[in-house]
């Protein structure tokens, strides 16, 4: 059965699980925090994809409503619960300033593949090695799922919208198993560039070639 929620569209893709921090300065997201806040009610965040709100999001709930300024202006922390799927779009929340959608919520398998889990995260940890990068995961690596290491595999934001519209756990890691197949070897031969353009000019010792 549909039903109707407050939304919040954003060029970001939210996952179930994802805390994600906002500075809210626009009047009518104000009065939907303060909406919610009172309420105890989560809202909607659809993905924005080239400037469209896709069909897809996630319900997110309110954790904390902090730094509330004069003007109205505050920042939040919210978490992710679950995807839904948008049966139709209101401009406006009844009675409201800002937009309200009709949801359904579609059936999420979440049975892992630990031997796919760890090859992708064998992939983003290499991945992490060749840019140098620096980032801890939100849980023990036996408690992972997709949703918490998809931000860590380097997808386009299509990319991370596309996965969010798989229902099943294998689905998604297999997924991200082939975009992080796809994306080593380039990101591994930009690093091979780097070094080279950081050699020209140097002093070389290369061996002569037999003819």
């Amino acid at each position: 059965m549909d039903q109707l929620i407050p939304i919040f569209p954003l060029e970001t893709v939210v996952y179930p699980g994802d805390g994600l921090n906002l500075h809210i300065f626009e009047p009518r997201y104000q009065q939907l925090i303060n909406d919610c806040a009172k309420k105890k009610m989560p809202f909607g965040i659809p993905a924005v994809v080239s400037r469209k709100i896709g069909d897809w999001g996630t319900l997110v709930e309110l954790t904390q409503v902090a730094n509330v300024q004069p003007d109205g202006q505050m920042d939040i922390r919210t978490r992710g619960l679950r995807i839904f799927r948008i049966t139709q779009l209101l401009k406006l929340y009844p009675g409201k300033l800002y937009s309200g959608a009709r949801v359904d919520y579609p059936a999420n398998d979440e049975m892992s593949d630990a031997k796919v889990m760890r090859q992708v995260l064998a992939a983003i940890k290499k991945l992490h090695a060749l840019l140098a990068v620096k980032k801890k995961f939100s849980k023990p690596e036996g408690e992972l799922t997709s949703y918490d290491v998809a931000h860590h595999a380097g997808l386009s934001l299509a990319q991370e919208y596309e996965l969010l519209g798989l229902f099943t756990e294998g689905e998604r890691l297999n997924y991200l198993k082939r975009q992080l197949e796809l994306s080593l070897p380039v990101v591994a031969e930009m690093e091979s560039l780097k070094e080279k353009i950081k050699l020209n000019g140097h002093f070389k010792n290369l061996p002569g070639f037999e003819i």
